[in-house]
């Protein structure tokens, strides 16, 4: 079967074909199209490959770069018959990075309190909440994920750039997944090691991991829950954040998997703990946790291979039938440890842990006042 596309808008990234075909890979080498000029591609794919109705996408290579209409708004999947031989089609527009934007589907940030009290430590600390859009206009209580290094999140001017995960909730919810809230932490600059070293003395003097870790959970979650219309119960709580905030992380998850049942980790810092000691509590029955662990090669040469120890560390962990672990792992070959590869994963993370995704792109209307010039 031949695929034929033109695409108005040209530039050097290669395009892919990705479908029912191909488990919904996104920049699968085999499915890479032929360019015969800056606009006019093609693919010929052998029938034996092709279901009887092909349900299919371009993208140029990822869903951050996924085709788009003449509005910059989502396409819905392409579906056409096997029996066709040929067909054409036109992608006028192209995600970049996840972008455009949408306005309209930016959350709603909120400073919950410019100096929040931490009683564990008898400190104050900036913390945000960023609701859906839609918040105030609906009455639907939502899930919760707490992150780290709130100052590298969000804002614009961070010293390291940012996560932009305001945009990236805009992109989520235009796709019909952004029912979520983020309660974003602000770190404790010059406090920060000591806040996020659980217990580990030789890399911070008067490590105070486990009080940060008792903040979180025994007075900022109970005061979010008694303030937003949160769903409070452990399937709809996640605890996150990349480097030494998700090497907190991972111990909230460990010590409170009856409060936490979704870890973001990206980068996380384990040489802290090279023996991954961590402690784990004994419940009677284990309890499911799912876990998305990010990694770039670029980060170093022991990153990649510390998250595939620390894989293996915790399924010898879920053979004592003390967890059920879920794991979904990704290592990107070009990732540094920076700001802008976390960001380009989030959206990832918040799918396959909040909504079961596995790559496959979702079936949406476009709303309405998106299909408009």
């Amino acid at each position: 079967m031949k695929f034929t596309l033109y695409t108005s808008e040209a530039d050097e990234r290669p395009i892919f074909i990705t479908g029912n075909f191909n488990i919904w890979n996104p920049k699968d080498p085999r499915y890479q199209l032929t360019q015969i000029d800056p606009n006019n591609y093609y693919i010929e794919i052998f029938d034996e490959f092709l279901p009887d109705i092909v349900e299919f996408k371009f993208t140029k290579g990822g869903w951050e770069n996924v085709e788009l209409d003449q509005y910059g708004s989502i396409t819905p999947n392409k579906k056409v018959l096997k029996s066709d031989g040929e067909v054409s089609h036109r992608v006028e527009k192209w995600r970049y990075n996840w972008g455009p934007f949408k306005q309209e589907f930016f959350p709603i940030v909120e400073i919950i309190s410019e100096e929040f009290y931490i009683p564990q430590l008898d400190r104050h600390r900036k913390v945000w909440a960023l609701l859906p859009y839609d918040y105030y206009v609906s009455d639907k209580s939502y899930p919760v994920l707490y992150l780290q290094d709130a100052q590298n999140l969000f804002n614009e001017g961070s010293p390291y750039g940012n996560w932009e995960i305001d945009k990236k909730l805009s992109i989520l919810a235009e796709y019909g997944r952004g029912d979520v809230i983020i309660i974003a932490i602000e770190h404790g600059s010059e406090e920060r090691i000591k806040e996020y070293i659980f217990d580990n003395d030789n890399v911070a003097n008067g490590s105070e991991g486990k009080k940060y870790i008792r903040f979180i959970t025994d007075t900022l979650k109970p005061f979010v829950d008694e303030h937003y219309r949160t769903k409070k119960d452990r399937d709809n709580t996640g605890i996150g954040g990349s480097s030494l905030g998700a090497l907190i992380s991972i111990y909230s998850g460990f010590l409170y998997p009856e409060v936490y049942s979704k870890l973001l980790i990206f980068s996380p810092s384990l040489w802290v703990e090279p023996n991954n000691n961590f402690p784990m509590m004994s419940f009677r029955v284990p309890f499911k946790t799912k876990i998305y662990l990010y990694g770039g090669e670029q980060e170093g040469s022991k990153m990649v291979k510390r998250i595939q120890v620390f894989e293996n560390y915790l399924k010898r962990w879920e053979k004592k039938n003390l967890f059920d672990f879920e794991f979904k792992t990704n290592i990107n070959p070009e990732g540094s440890h920076s700001e802008f590869y976390w960001s380009q994963e989030f959206p990832r993370a918040i799918e396959w842990l909040f909504y079961n995704n596995t790559e496959n792109p979702v079936e949406v209307t476009p709303h309405q006042d998106s299909i408009k010039n």
